[in-house]
């Protein structure tokens, strides 16, 4: 009897080990920068591996969540037991406030990814110089023509960021208190007089719930001034909804949907121009619970994205049918269509793919 259980708890043992185990084993998937400067230049992690299997493993590819984190990683290799590394560079410039992003890790030794992530908040201590506001709308000067908000949350609160603006005209500029925006976005300045060759910000909240959309969203709005040269000045607002999923148990998590794709990169290979490729992109539900898809997104007209179906059982699949429209630039062209989801543990995910025009 004894014989019999301490064989059937080596077998239980081993099970939950081979389950526990990870092809490659990081230190960490997640690593927070902490506050860093907006002007004090590029951070870098370095995320280090161990190859915890019996063969050699490749790093096939490593896809950032936007173009402000630089990837770069082990090209050649990796021995079993031997270590590697993924790095993550993110540019802070002109992104003031949190920031949390993602790498898609691919090797050839399973088609499932590695997701690590990187986050951390951005901050706005120092003075900006006055060569900084270097877009004129009448005698307001700014950093950017566009107030971006980036990640949001769909969670009924403001999200508020505030944005440096430059009075470089001659006389006072006055901020009328009138301001036009939609009833999610709400605008303020400070301080309502600014003198000539002042300083002062808008301030921008932006409430997730009330927009009630995902991915990336574009919304305008109007400050109006005592502006001889431009009264009206407008304005786009960019932000990226995301869900909010709280503080979920380790025991949610493990029986919350779970987003999976067969291929996170392809290439259509030689195109003529205006010719239209299509590509199909099978997603698995993984997962314990129904998964949602909410959003596909490509990053420029050319692309059309669509899903066969949108709810999926634990289990079930379905196809992203994407469709490339090659423009009339020769050359190679990388896009990328943008999945969101309600998976709370990778809710945005992408596929990237190249084409060459001839």
């Amino acid at each position: 009897m004894n014989k019999a259980f301490s064989l059937l708890f080596l077998i239980l043992s081993s099970t939950v080990f081979a389950q526990q185990a990870k092809t490659l084993q990081f230190k960490e998937e997640v690593f927070d920068f902490g506050m860093i400067a907006e002007d004090g230049g590029p951070v870098t992690h370095e995320f280090v591996f161990t190859n915890n299997s019996n063969r050699p493993v490749k790093i096939l590819t490593v896809q950032a969540s936007c173009g402000c984190t630089t990837p770069d990683w082990t090209k050649e290799i990796v021995q079993p037991g031997k270590t590697g590394f993924i790095q993550a560079s993110y540019n802070p410039k002109g992104r003031p406030g949190y920031f949390n992003k993602s790498l898609t890790v691919t090797t050839d030794f399973e088609p499932n990814p590695i997701m690590l992530q990187i986050k951390g908040q951005v901050t706005t201590d120092a003075k900006p110089n006055e060569s900084d506001f270097s877009v004129a709308n009448g005698n307001l000067r700014l950093k950017s023509s566009s107030f971006n908000m980036g990640k949001v949350l769909i969670k009924d609160e403001y999200v508020v960021r505030d944005f440096a603006i430059m009075n470089a005209g001659s006389k006072p500029l006055t901020f009328t208190g009138t301001y036009v925006s939609p009833k999610y976005i709400k605008v303020e300045t400070e301080p309502k007089v600014i003198p000539a060759g002042g300083k002062g910000k808008v301030r921008i909240s932006y409430n997730g719930k009330l927009k009630n959309q995902y991915g990336f969203q574009s919304d305008n709005v109007e400050l109006h001034t005592d502006d001889e040269t431009n009264a009206v000045k407008s304005f786009s607002v960019y932000a990226t909804l995301e869900d909010y999923f709280g503080d979920m148990s380790a025991e949610e998590l493990a029986k919350a949907p779970q987003m999976r794709l067969a291929d996170y990169s392809f290439d259509f290979g030689k195109l003529k121009s205006n010719a239209t490729v299509v590509k199909d992109v099978t997603i698995t539900n993984t997962g314990k619970k129904e998964l949602h898809l909410k959003s596909i997104q490509g990053n420029c007209t050319c692309i059309t994205a669509s899903a066969a179906k949108t709810k999926l059982k634990p289990g079930d699949n379905t196809t992203v049918k994407i469709a490339f429209a090659a423009p009339d630039r020769s050359g190679t062209h990388t896009k990328a269509v943008t999945i969101y989801s309600d998976d709370p543990k990778n809710p945005v995910q992408r596929v990237t793919f190249t084409a060459y025009v001839d």
